[in-house]
């Protein structure tokens, strides 16, 4: 060989050598990635005081806080199926909480598929994919086997304990009740306790590996169990009701209620729901101390500094707002929901918010690209990593939700100004249009006022390109 020759060649395995330090002494970049089932964004993070909740908040402290977070559809079986896939709703076709993805869409791609693919070790503990709450306590549901090497299903008191709740709704079914127990015994023996202990358990199992870990909370999806020490947090003469104009009722389209069909609030009294929206408080307070255990040990292990943190709620939760009680209205506080990413090689996103509408379709784009994975195809959503590196940058995307009642769909799309909806096909059943920097409760739909059709129009043109 001629010595020109040898000496290119030992240059270049000199140099792929370096490359080879170079990378195996980057921090692998782990993921954890924590869903809270119907949590809405009264939140102290959010700039709400009425819940306690400093192991979320400490969370937002360490990372980016999204503050226009948006599901694409407010239930829980779509809403994950769009988050795990990186698809809109009419995409994966599922709209529903019967069906599972790989019967409505066989070749889906998941985000922890996608990891796994990569050489990650996927693990799931509790509720990620759709899983009936409390009914599948125990079970899997409707979880995905081609995602996970390993997954968790724990049952606590809670589901023993389901015939001493306090029912204020016996004519709905258990999982949509208005209901709540105040529990005896002590976090861990809550399922959600169990979430955490399951959670904390693989993270000491797989601290030498790449690893995406999953863990999902049950609460506060209703019925509202917790140990008592949480309920006592909260005092129910400073728990209120949101109020009602008169004539409310008239002001919006029949389907913009439906989500409530016993309207308002299924029936109850004034105090029966006060006492469940102090349950709902209760709840959230709770999981957030199973969040700050999990926290605790991942920085206890050193972890802190290689992994991801994604916090997100599925979608938001009324509590008397509009009259409506729970989910799958396409009101702010159904469509809406935490977001919370916690990348500590992004020294800029750390204790910063972003304003700016976002999508939970974005999610999968982001997780991946912040992990440095590539990008599969033909995903519905965008990466926010600008974001995460420039929480100020230019992000001028509007944000899209859906829900279906009967025959009658529902879609809507939030600007940063504004909040467009349509009910029936080209708005037949009703039309709502709301200006959200004067009317955040959106109360007065302006949608038939002659002075807003300008704008009507340009968010209608919006929706039609997004059908």
């Amino acid at each position: 060989m001629k010595p020109l020759i040898f000496f290119l060649i030992l240059l270049g395995l000199l140099f792929l050598g370096e490359l080879s330090a170079i990378a195996e002494s980057e921090p692998r970049k782990n993921v954890l990635f924590l869903v809270v089932d119907d949590l809405n964004t009264r939140l102290g993070c959010y700039g709400d005081d009425r819940v306690q909740s400093p192991n979320i908040d400490r969370l937002a402290a360490r990372g980016l806080l999204f503050e226009r977070a948006y599901c694409q559809y407010p239930s829980c079986g779509p809403s994950r199926a769009s988050v795990l896939t990186g698809l809109r709703p009419h995409h994966t076709r599922v709209i529903d909480n019967r069906t599972r993805l790989r019967e409505a869409l066989p070749n889906a791609i998941t985000l922890p598929q996608w990891f796994r693919r990569h050489g990650y070790r996927t693990s799931r503990v509790g509720k990620v994919f759709h899983q009936d709450v409390p009914t599948d306590l125990g079970t899997g549901g409707l979880d995905d086997p081609d995602s996970w090497d390993e997954v968790v299903n724990p049952r606590g008191r809670d589901k023993d304990d389901e015939a001493l709740l306090t029912v204020h709704t016996p004519s709905l079914p258990l999982p949509d009740q208005m209901a709540f127990l105040a529990a005896a015994g002590n976090d861990t023996e809550q399922t959600d306790g169990k979430v955490a202990g399951e959670t904390i358990r693989l993270l000491r199992q797989n601290a030498g590996k790449k690893f995406f870990l999953a863990a999902g909370f049950y609460r506060p999806h209703l019925p509202s169990i917790a140990p008592k020490k949480w309920f006592n947090l909260c005092a129910l003469d400073q728990t209120t009701l949101p109020a009602l104009p008169q004539q409310y009722r008239e002001r919006v389209p029949e389907p913009a209620l439906a989500s409530t069909p016993v309207w308002p609030n299924f029936g109850t009294t004034e105090l029966q729901a006060r006492e469940c929206v102090l349950a709902y408080h209760a709840t959230v307070s709770f999981v957030d101390a199973q969040i700050g255990r999990v926290l605790d040990a991942l920085d206890a292990l050193d972890l802190a500094k290689s992994t991801l943190i994604v916090l997100w709620g599925d979608h938001g939760f009324h509590l008397g707002e509009h009259g409506l009680w729970r989910k799958n209205s396409l009101f702010e506080e159904s469509t809406r929901a935490p977001l919370i990413l916690a990348a500590p090689w992004i020294a800029d996103s750390q204790g910063r918010s972003c304003p700016n509408p976002v999508e939970f379709i974005d999610i999968f784009p982001t997780v991946t690209e912040a992990a440095g994975l590539p990008l599969p195809k033909a995903l519905d959503g965008l990466s926010l990593l600008s974001l995460l590196e420039n929480p100020g940058a230019s992000h001028d995307r509007p944000a899209y939700s859906e829900v279906h009642f009967g025959d009658i769909p529902g879609r809507t799309v939030r600007t940063s100004g504004w909040r467009y909806t349509e009910w029936g096909p080209e708005g037949s059943a009703g039309r709502e249009l709301y200006n959200e920097r004067l009317d955040p409760e959106e109360m007065n739909n302006l949608a038939e006022d002659p002075s807003h059709q300008e704008v009507r129009g340009k968010l209608r043109a919006l929706l039609a390109k997004n059908a």
